[in-house]
């Protein structure tokens, strides 16, 4: 007997159904997942998939409280460089303590199945509230200001991400922004890859990784500006018909400041996206806190205009209501 997680009606599954197959809820059509054990969690629906495997709503039995568990894929389990990313990944959250970091709680192999427990973000990501429109100019300027503070303490560590996005920026029930997927994760001191491989998301991706330089903390600070400037405007930083092209705007193409693709963007925040994603990184911000107290004075501009607007709106409403005797 399991529950459906979208209507919550009880379903009765077949005995034979193997564990994480779904079938269809017969009241509202969405699907209900074969529930299955891993030690003490019990794995009860997808919440996403990607490239190293999926992502489970999981309740631990032993402390009583929801997790996300995520599985590496079992074609994947024969392959050593997927599996030394999938450990990657966890040892270098596990360091770090941050609210606006996933939490790792555990990693570990069951009867060959390698598993992650974490932290549940199951609200969404960015990149879906972006898709909807949800995301407001003060929406934005808090995740900015939360995961710059995050990646700062990335950086004390000795770790760069590598590959900021709005897909790995994750929401969890009190709304709060978690940074996920350390997988391209490397230490600060580690040696310059030369074997031609350029490591990100093309959209986001810093100039000087494009042009195979050496890249710091500066490269992911570029890549948290995109991923802002796209939140904001809803468009990405450079638009074009080919990823190639993508890829050679970020290096020669100017970049048009997000108010000016909407206009009602404040310049404040403007100008501290647009400095963060400068071609050069000596024009960057040349820290994590200088771009936090550039987004923090934005934010406090945005609200006293937006707390001056509505002054003025309630005293010309007020105005009416003499000129028309109410």
């Amino acid at each position: 007997m399991v529950a459906c997680g979208s209507c919550g009606a009880t379903l009765f599954l077949p005995g034979d159904l193997p564990p994480l197959s779904t079938v269809d809820c017969t009241k509202c059509g969405a699907p209900v997942m074969m529930p299955m054990r891993l030690r003490q969690f019990d794995l009860r629906s997808a919440i996403a998939s990607g490239g190293m495997g999926t992502v489970y709503r999981a309740y631990d039995t032993n402390l009583e409280r929801e997790v996300a568990v995520k599985l590496i894929k079992r074609e994947l389990m024969s392959d050593p460089k997927s599996i030394e990313n999938f450990a990657r990944e966890a040892r270098a959250c596990a360091q770090l303590n941050h609210t606006n970091i996933i939490h790792i709680y555990t990693f570990d192999d069951f009867e060959g199945q390698l598993y992650l427990v974490m932290e549940l973000a199951d609200r969404g990501s960015l990149d879906n509230r972006i898709e909807k429109g949800q995301v407001s100019e003060l929406m934005v300027l808090d995740i900015g200001i939360k995961v710059a503070s995050a990646l700062d303490t990335a950086l004390k560590h000795g770790l760069l991400h590598r590959d900021i996005k709005p897909g790995n920026i994750l929401f969890n029930a009190d709304d709060e922004p978690k940074l996920v997927d350390f997988g391209l994760a490397r230490r600060t001191d580690a040696e310059d890859e030369h074997d031609g491989t350029v490591w990100g998301t093309p959209y986001y991706i810093a100039p000087e990784k494009i042009r195979r330089e050496r890249e710091d903390f500066l490269s992911d600070l570029y890549s948290l500006a995109g991923t802002l400037y796209h939140a904001i405007t809803r468009h990405v930083p450079f638009e074009a018909p080919t990823i190639e092209e993508v890829v050679a705007a970020h290096v020669h193409t100017p970049l048009t400041p997000p108010n000016h693709v909407v206009p009602g963007i404040t310049p404040p925040t403007s100008d501290a996206i647009v400095r963060a994603m400068a071609k050069n990184p000596a024009e960057r911000f040349q820290s994590y806190g200088e771009f936090r107290m550039a987004l923090e004075a934005a934010r406090s501009q945005y609200l006293v205009g937006h707390f001056m607007d509505r002054r003025e709106g309630s005293a010309s409403s007020g105005g009416l209501k003499s000129w028309f005797g109410l």
